[in-house]
């Protein structure tokens, strides 16, 4: 059985991307998810990146959005020169 995690990561311009793709204002982001308006936006610029669980599975509802939508995605390999 998979055991949830301490914390979740989460990718603030890919999480603000998957809001404004959803038609939604920060503040009705925050009041669908349950957490405050500053909470999300600390979460959007980067100054917070871990959720607990409780509050990322509903931010994740909120949004209709996949984990891979809002985490941090893999680091692209250098181009060649």
């Amino acid at each position: 059985m998979a055991r949830t995690p301490a914390h979740y990561l989460v990718h603030g311009p890919s999480l603000r991307r998957r809001r404004m793709s959803q038609g939604l204002s920060v503040q009705e982001a925050a009041d669908r998810a349950g957490i405050s308006r500053s909470y999300l936006q600390r979460l959007e610029t980067g100054t917070r990146e871990r959720m607990g669980p409780k509050r990322y599975i509903r931010l994740r509802t909120a949004l209709n959005a996949t984990d891979e939508q809002l985490s941090i995605p893999p680091e692209e390999p250098p181009e060649e020169r």
